[in-house]
């Protein structure tokens, strides 16, 4: 693919000379590639719309890890880094992190950051929030990502001992053990900094967050639920991503078709995914005002572990079966034209370290034949009888175009019923595949917090992990993957995190469909768009004129 990207650091050292060098003046890191026209200068005075949808939780860093809440609270806030258009990183709040060994870091941070209320960010701010994120009594849904430090427990309450503040400038971390990506996940929403003032009510500052980022709520009423969320410029932000516009307004639409007609009518500026009624046409019906570029993002069908069906040697040749049983190319080429990539792997092609050989994934391979003998043998172990196989999805967005292609091959592949389960809202899927309540296979997506193959596998297959919503559960992956972060550089971790795929290719917890292109675009009303890495636009860079 010819997505640009900057790669990672190759070596704890190398990587830890780059986090102490860059800068952290307005403007540093911005791409270089934009689009639309225009070039970046003065901030304008319009406010830039773009389509969400209701974030599924309160706005707090570590419990949001939804692109609904994801959206609006990465602008809110600012953490110790952050990464450009193509994935790099660079110091945002953070003076330096360092280290020599990278198990134990320093951490210095810039002088003269304050949150949007006029609190300084010192060092507790970090490590108050951290602990606070951690604590298995909060029941933050990004506590796993506080695994790696010395002191997080799964088992009961406990302080993250690995972390000292020193002074108001200056804390330490100390890991369990080396982590040679560690670094690179510190732009992750998990690890923004809270001012004291959330602790006094942090259900009330949820409702009505106070951040450091480049935008702040526009009033105490902003988050109108269902409806919007409205964010102006933060006159106290003093990092690399200074507002380029007045402000931006977060509108939540249960149909994207509907987004697409505001923003082919001007009445909305940005858009960050193109409808399937739009998919053939939108690169000319926005005239050069549209992103079709490869992203760090995947499509994936989780397995419940928790239901029998798909459990044991019979659950297991019934997984492969369906597996085969999808014609990823056709899918990708009809429903989506080409701007999705049938999936080789559990990662994403833009990251560094990816590869399209991992043993085992052949079983991504449409073959009608194999999938039919493959359920004939379960069905010799355990009869199917008359289940109906289900995909269950939310019906508020596109992905029920596809789900139907999906178990319509599946159905005519196998000749067992298939059907949608389907959620009116997304809210109401991520709740219902919370509490294990969805009756089958359900589908999810990763779009990637940080640029690592780690953050594609852990997050999401490691036992207990935050995003592990199939509960997925396997020592000989967990080992691998402690093995990939204990790694000496960033290659040795890549080769342990291939082993960890292996495995994941043996036992499906989930099913790869494709990689998925940032497709996008924007109306006449606006200038200086940029999709990142991630897929998402850089809001800040946006101008726009009233």
């Amino acid at each position: 693919m010819n997505f640009r990207r900057t790669a990672a650091a190759t070596g704890l050292l190398a990587l830890s000379l780059a986090l102490s060098a860059c800068g952290g003046s307005a403007g540093d890191g911005e791409s270089s590639a934009t689009a639309g026209g225009g070039a970046t200068g003065a901030a304008t005075t319009g406010i830039v719309t773009v389509n969400g949808t209701e974030p599924q939780n309160p706005l707090l860093p570590a419990h949001t890890n939804e692109t609904g809440g994801g959206r609006v609270i990465n602008q809110l806030f600012a953490g110790l880094v952050y990464y450009d258009a193509e994935g790099g990183i660079h110091n945002e709040v953070a003076e330096s992190i360092e280290s020599e060994d990278g198990q134990n870091y320093t951490v210095t941070l810039k002088d003269g950051w304050t949150f949007s209320d006029g609190s300084p960010v010192t060092a507790n701010s970090f490590v108050d929030a951290w602990n606070y994120g951690a604590l298995l009594s909060n029941a933050q849904n990004s506590s796993y990502f506080f695994e790696s430090i010395e002191g997080f427990s799964y088992d009961e309450d406990s302080e993250l001992t690995g972390l000292e503040v020193v002074d108001d400038l200056t804390f330490t971390i100390k890991l369990n053990q080396p982590e040679a990506d560690f670094p690179l996940r510190l732009g992750y929403n998990a690890f923004y900094p809270l001012p004291e003032v959330a602790f006094e009510d942090i259900e009330a500052f949820g409702e009505n967050p106070i951040g450091n980022g480049p935008y702040k709520l526009a009033s105490d009423s902003a988050w109108q639920h269902n409806v919007r969320v409205d964010l102006v410029p933060n006159e106290t932000y003093i990092g690399g991503r200074a507002p380029q516009n007045g402000g931006v307004s977060v509108v939540f639409y249960t149909q994207e078709d509907s987004a697409y007609a505001d923003l082919l009518s001007g009445n909305l500026d940005v858009m960050r995914t193109i409808p399937n009624s739009a998919i053939t046409t939108f690169e000319d019906e926005l005239a050069g005002r549209s992103v079709n570029q490869p992203s760090a993002s995947i499509q994936v069908l989780t397995v419940p572990e928790y239901l029998p069906e798909w459990s044991g040697e019979a659950g297991n040749l019934r997984r492969q079966a369906i597996s085969h049983a999808i014609n990823r190319e056709q899918i990708t080429e009809v429903v989506f034209n080409g701007t999705r990539t049938p999936a080789r792997d559990f990662t994403s092609p833009v990251i560094a370290g990816w590869t399209d050989s991992v043993p085992g994934n052949e079983v991504l391979d449409y073959d009608a034949d194999l999938a039919k003998e493959l359920w004939a043998q379960a069905d010799a172990i355990e009869p199917w009888g008359d289940r109906v196989f289900t995909i269950s999805t939310n019906t508020d967005s596109d992905h029920q175009v596809w789900v139907d292609a999906v178990n319509n091959g599946i159905r005519n592949t196998l000749g067992i019923q298939a059907e949608i389960n389907a959620f009116p809202t997304f809210a109401e899927f991520l709740d219902a595949r919370d509490n294990k309540a969805v009756p089958g296979i359900f589908r999810a997506g990763w779009q990637g917090d940080y640029p690592s193959l780690a953050n594609f596998l852990a997050p999401i297959y490691t036992t207990d992990a935050g995003s592990n919503d199939g509960d997925y559960n396997s020592p000989e992956f967990d080992a691998l993957m402690r093995e990939g972060n204990a790694a000496p550089s960033v290659e040795e971790a890549t080769a342990k995190y291939l082993e960890a795929q292996q495995v994941l290719f043996r036992d499906l917890p989930g099913l790869p469909l494709w990689y998925q292109n940032a497709t996008g675009g924007w109306a006449e009303t606006v200038d200086n768009v940029v999709f990142g890495w991630d897929s998402e636009p850089l809001l800040f860079q946006v101008t726009k004129s009233e």
